[in-house]
């Protein structure tokens, strides 16, 4: 198969009506699992009180504290002030947030191995239903311990929604679709972003809110009748049948010719898969053959590192005086500007230049942070902002180079390991903000960038190369595109022959 050809595309098309729908149910399905990355600020909030004990004489924020009056002005009850999470209990605040860290981490390998095993469709309904069921069932909880298991568990569904999602757009896709999916798979998370101040300004109770903002997708159920399987996975796992089946839909859907649909699945058949390979991958194959070993050592390290970065910057951006919900608007209106760049950076330049070019941004950004004076503060928010957003491309990246790299009997495990150890990085962060000493917390996140952007110097060049199928395709990549230019070159009998 020629590196540049993609047999899949030929039949369904880049991206017609029929992805076109299934982008819309995949976007729709997933703003659960958006929101619950970025409410805490909502649910878990840092509260003013105001101390009534007889010696504290009505300080504000004085502990220990006995007798508390919470702020109400802005948001009417939370998690903090229904479990009194303040003063020797404010660990326990944070501890929230790191537990969804780890059920992502949990949720990661668990659907990245259901999705690899058991096909894309039933990882991704499932992810998309538990979101909604694990969600609601939190607002129902009567003790801290509850609420802390319900993390853990939304965490689960959050790893799988978001690996396995974009997996199966990836792939239903053409390979000329795939700078255009990065971005539009974006889409859930920064309008709901924008969407949940919105929310939460008219439902300021946490009970409530997060009622609103899962019960509704309870219905996403539904979608194991309305979303397909992955072709090309039904191809690497010998279905050939249901393959060429749902190929002809898709065709049909998108008004593309049918005929020769078998032959070609043959043909991608033949070429991607030996009778002696386990059609059905796992993790154990990412460390079988040292390509895959190889790319799967260093693909961990980069998510740690950009994950460690995105989350450990973020303490210090967004924090902004005035309005909560004005402020969380435009905190989260600025990473839109991030999505339109990486969509036409990667579409006029190479993969691995664009995202070692982000790191680089993001690790000098930060330099210059720690470097300009405290008191120029909209020069360093500029310089804050400019390293995030750095940061927020490459993590977008990311995503796709890893699916790029690794073939689909093992794609899924592949981003899900690599998501294990994003989550050790975000899970790491506030440690390092916590130091005490900014610009030392800083550069280590500066050097994790430019370590980052090291590593991503042994990444293959994916720009324009067909999704492999096979481990053997990927292990045999550069023997078979140098047998390829040897072949087209000319030969001296050719020349002679036409002399």
């Amino acid at each position: 198969m020629s590196f540049t050809e993609d047999r899949i595309e030929q039949i369904i098309g880049r991206f017609g009506r029929y992805q076109v729908w299934i982008l819309f149910l995949v976007t729709l399905g997933r703003y659960p699992a958006e929101f619950q990355l970025v409410n805490v600020v909502f649910i878990v909030p840092s509260v003013e009180f105001v101390c009534k004990d007889v010696d504290a004489f009505n300080v504000t924020n004085h502990c220990p504290c006995q007798q508390v009056e919470y702020d109400q002005s802005t948001i009417v009850s939370s998690v903090t002030t229904e479990w009194n999470l303040i003063c020797n209990r404010s660990h326990l605040a944070s501890l929230a947030q790191s537990i969804l860290q780890i059920g992502i981490l949990a949720g990661s390998l668990a659907f990245g191995h259901i999705s690899d095993r058991y096909g894309r469709k039933i990882a991704v309904v499932l992810a998309l239903f538990l979101e909604a069921v694990f969600v609601t069932l939190s607002a129902f909880v009567t003790d801290y311990w509850m609420f802390m298991v319900s993390r853990f568990l939304i965490g689960t569904a959050l790893g799988g929604t978001m690996l396995c999602c974009f997996v199966l757009l990836v792939e239903l896709s053409g390979r000329t679709m795939r700078p255009y999916i990065m971005g539009l798979c974006e889409v859930p998370y920064v309008s709901g972003y924008v969407a949940l101040p919105i929310i939460a300004y008219f439902v300021r109770e946490w009970r409530p809110l997060q009622l609103v903002t899962g019960a509704p997708w309870l219905l996403t159920l539904a979608f194991y009748w309305m979303l397909p399987e992955s072709p090309r996975w039904l191809i690497t796992v010998g279905r050939k049948t249901q393959a060429i089946e749902l190929l002809t839909y898709i065709a049909k859907k998108n008004n593309r010719p049918t005929d020769n649909i078998e032959t070609i699945v043959n043909e991608v058949e033949k070429e991607s898969m030996s009778t002696n390979e386990n059609k059905h991958g796992s993790y154990i194959d990412l460390f079988k053959t040292p390509k895959i070993r190889k790319y799967t050592i260093i693909s961990a390290l980069v998510w740690m590192c950009c994950s460690h970065t995105f989350f450990g910057i973020n303490q210090y951006v967004g924090h902004l005086q005035g309005n909560l919900y004005v402020n969380v608007i435009v905190t989260a209106a600025s990473n839109a500007p991030g999505v339109i760049i990486v969509v036409i950076a990667t579409l006029h330049f190479k993969r691995r230049a664009t995202l070692i070019g982000s790191f680089a941004i993001a690790g000098a950004s930060f330099v210059v942070f720690v470097l300009v004076p405290s008191h120029l503060q909209w020069v360093t928010l500029m310089f804050a902002i400019i390293g995030q957003m750095g940061v927020y491309t490459a993590f977008m990246q990311i995503y796709m180079y890893s699916s790029e790299m690794f073939p689909t009997v093992v794609r899924n495990s592949a981003l899900g390991f690599s998501s294990v150890f994003a989550r050790l990085g975000g899970f790491i962060a506030p440690y390092v903000v916590n130091i005490g000493i900014e610009w030392a917390s800083i550069l280590i996140f500066s050097a994790a960038a430019f370590g980052a952007a090291i590593l991503c110097c042994f990444f293959p060049e994916t720009k324009g190369v067909v999704l492999s199928n096979a481990i053997d395709q990927v292990e045999d990549k550069d023997k078979r595109s140098s047998e390829k230019m040897y072949l087209s070159s000319p030969s001296p009998v050719s020349i002679t022959d036409h002399s």
